[in-house]
């Protein structure tokens, strides 16, 4: 008997162990209704729930982020869940910073309005944001996150932010360095001593991220001088011993100095000839082996071959290490590929801007054959419209088939600016302007620009639209509304006032990759006071031009400067009914070369002007040609040519003109940071003589006029500095060719600054 009670027990004992719960219970909730709290819960009536079970029903609700305390626990077959729910957070804040900005910090910031209020959310936070600052050098910051409890549940966050002093770079080392200095090693690296002058500057500012960047900065400047087998074998940071400054030390193996051995071409074209690719190549053998003129090689052949009808094709340069003779035997590889064709283009990540504006800086289409150097040329023009601040190419094949999708991603930037600025020149004197700017308008990519300026010589207000794409082509139209007032009775060798409206429509259109044409209508309705003259006296221009530009630059965005191509053509014809008729012939060309690793720069410009009248028509001065100041240093502004003999220091213009400079820019002993350059310079110039009617001054007596046009020559030296605020230009010239009534002007300053 005994036996069977208590083989019936411990069958009652495993039926309860086993029952299902018969109700789940949830109190304590307030804003969430109790079927969510199941829901999040993952249990339902009929569940096993033992011990470990709610532990872990427990953790999970916890986890969620919705509850600030959770009880879980079974009585009988009831599920008890109590809960106590988070505050709700109201308004997140960041208080006492000054190094960083709030809307920076805030993008760190997830812990965000109207969510849970979560420790373990603003924990992450501190981090992100203590991480900010260290990049910054602000090692010694510190963040309190606050919380302000308010009525119904709710809190305020509060971000107290101690900021430390920020932790400069006192040294930069080099150990292990035989074939370049210290000095120069750390004129390869982004990072910088600190220095007072340097306040203009983050570099001189511990980072740990850019000394690894520095690292590989290391690398390059190695490998572009021979140097393949160089490694950084450690870069520490270590704080000094007061604990103020950082000292950094780059420990590295130079490894032997390696020239380039033979140069050979595996070429399967045989109708692309082997020495025209010989003659594009940027290394020859004997020259030190430099990454980036094998790279620069590799480009070249391809566009060579493409120019052959092959533009689907590989180069792989193929090196072959000599360590005997520290030589280094390079064979171009010259691959045929499949033609790969486009499927589909996706556009991702445009809120504002249209498709259709994307689409047609692309020059690529559904259909097209598929092409990296073309895709290249279309993420180019998309970065050059400013409108994006990231612009990702993203190509994917699809499987069994010669096609391809390209996606292109593109992160957009604000396009809009509202700047005001001053400045100061010879040709304008101290200068305010203010103006709004709009890149992109309503995301259609057109340009609208509104802009006011008053300076000592000139006042002037602008407006200005431009259309890139009219009517769906590859088409610029616009139009241009300004009113101009020049004040140059007493500047210079001016010697008259002008007041000028000019309204003007414009349409333009691409020739080639580097041509491009514009026609351009204006009408000009002008009041002129000439002193020679001696009164005022209204103008009527109506004219039409046409003008040629050729652009062929590559620009080297780290110093600053260019090397290529620059020029325009145009003619232009007024008339039609207006008080003046005449015909203008314009030229100017620009030719720059950099060299010395891209720091010097030879600069060399050559302008052209001629008026032809058209029948006995008179040019009035102010539409004439001048020479000096800016446009001849050296000499004063328009201090060159024909003078009225009773007004002396006033010119008479020309009828044409030529002047042309040769300018070598060149690093001086300031880092490259500051952008801070000198120059020397070479000018010259020829201004021709004024219409026959001025060669004699009627009044009084009808003497005649100081006439003469010869050329003139000057030489100098300057210091250009593009300052964060904007370009400032010194220059000093002394003239070696002039005339006997041309006026001298030794120095030039002009700078002008955006805010």
């Amino acid at each position: 008997m005994m036996k069977k009670i208590v083989f019936c027990l411990a069958l009652f004992a495993v039926g309860t162990a086993h029952a299902g719960v018969s109700r789940i219970n949830v109190s304590g909730n307030k804003r969430m209704d109790a079927e969510s709290v199941r829901i999040l819960a993952d249990v339902r009536v009929g569940d096993t729930v033992s011990d470990e079970r709610a532990n872990k029903i427990a953790k999970k609700l916890q986890e969620s982020g919705y509850f600030s305390k959770v009880s879980v626990r079974v009585t009988g077959n009831v599920l008890e869940i109590n809960i106590t729910e988070a505050p709700i957070v109201n308004m997140v804040t960041v208080e006492g910073n000054d190094e960083v900005s709030t809307d920076d910090l805030k993008k760190e910031i997830k812990l965000a309005e109207r969510s849970s209020f979560d420790e373990s959310v603003i924990g992450a936070d501190v981090g992100r944001m203590l991480t900010v600052y260290q990049r910054k050098g602000f090692f010694g910051t510190k963040i309190e996150p606050k919380k302000i409890q308010l009525e119904d549940n709710r809190v305020n966050v509060v971000y107290e932010i101690t900021e430390g002093h920020p932790t400069y770079i006192e040294s930069i080392d080099f150990e292990g360095n035989e074939k370049f200095s210290d000095r120069t090693l750390r004129g390869a690296v982004l990072s910088r001593e600190h220095a007072w002058w340097r306040f203009m500057s983050q570099f001189d500012v511990y980072d740990e991220d850019r000394i690894q960047y520095d690292q590989q900065m290391l690398r390059q400047f190695y490998l572009r001088n021979g140097y393949v087998d160089f490694q950084v074998r450690g870069a520490k940071g270590t704080f000094t011993p007061d604990r103020q400054f950082y000292s950094v030390v780059f420990n590295v193996d130079e490894g032997e100095k390696y020239k380039i051995g033979k140069v050979e071409l595996d070429n399967p074209f045989s109708d692309v000839p082997n020495q025209e690719l010989f003659d594009v190549m940027k290394i020859s053998t004997g020259d030190t082996y430099n990454v980036d003129n094998v790279e620069a090689t590799i480009s070249a052949i391809r566009g060579a071959v493409a120019d052959y009808g092959y533009a689907f094709i590989s180069v792989e340069p193929v090196p072959q290490k000599n360590d005997d003779a520290r030589t280094i035997d390079l064979k171009f590889k010259i691959q045929k590929t499949n033609r790969i064709y486009l499927n589909s283009v996706n556009i991702l990540g445009n809120v504002r801007t249209f498709d259709s504006v994307i689409n047609q800086l692309i020059p690529l289409r559904a259909g097209d054959p598929f092409s990296l150097q073309t895709i290249e040329q279309g993420r180019q023009r998309l970065m050059r419209t400013r409108y994006f601040k990231d612009v990702q190419m993203v190509p994917s094949r699809i499987p069994d088939a010669n096609m391809m999708n390209l996606d292109i991603k593109v992160e957009e930037q604000p396009t809009g600016e509202l700047s005001g600025g001053f400045g100061w020149s010879n040709i304008n004197g101290f200068m305010v302007d203010a103006g709004i700017t709009e890149n992109n308008f309503m995301g259609r990519g057109q340009t609208v620009q509104l802009r006011a300026s008053l300076a000592q010589y000139q006042k002037q207000a602008l407006f200005s639209f431009t259309e890139p794409f009219l009517f769906g082509r590859a088409l610029s139209a616009g139009f241009d509304a300004s009113y101009t007032m020049y004040n140059y009775k007493r500047l210079g060798g001016f010697g008259y006032d002008r007041d000028s409206l000019t309204i003007a429509g414009r349409l333009g259109w691409q020739l080639t990759d580097h041509w491009s044409q514009i026609l351009r209508l204006s009408a000009s309705f002008d009041q002129n006071y000439d002193l020679q003259e001696g009164g005022w006296r209204d103008a009527t221009l109506y004219t039409l031009g046409t003008y040629w530009k050729y652009h062929n630059l590559n620009t080297n965005f780290e110093q600053n400067t260019h090397t290529g191509i620059v020029g325009n053509i145009g003619i232009a014809y007024t008339g039609f009914g207006g008080t003046e008729e005449f015909l203008r012939y314009n030229a100017d060309i620009i030719g720059m070369v950099n060299f010395l690793d891209e720091r010097w720069q030879l600069r060399s410009s050559l302008d052209f002007g001629y008026i032809q009248t058209l029948g006995d028509d008179y040019i009035p001065r102010v539409y004439r040609y001048f020479l000096g100041g800016e446009s001849l240093r050296g000499f004063d502004v328009a201090g060159v040519g024909s003078r009225n003999w009773r007004y002396p220091t006033y010119s008479l213009g020309g009828m044409w003109k030529i002047n042309g400079s040769t300018q070598l820019n060149f690093p001086i002993f300031i880092p490259d940071e500051y952008q801070i350059k000198g120059f020397v310079f070479a000018d010259y110039g020829i201004l021709g003589k004024p219409p026959a009617r001025d060669y004699i001054f009627p009044n009084p007596g009808g003497l005649p006029n100081y006439i003469e046009s010869g050329l003139r020559t000057s030489v100098g030296f300057g210091i250009y500095w593009n300052t964060p605020m904007g370009p400032m230009n010194f220059s000093w010239g002394w003239p070696l060719k002039m005339g006997p009534h041309d006026r001298e002007r030794r120095f030039l300053l002009s700078f002008e600054t955006q805010f």
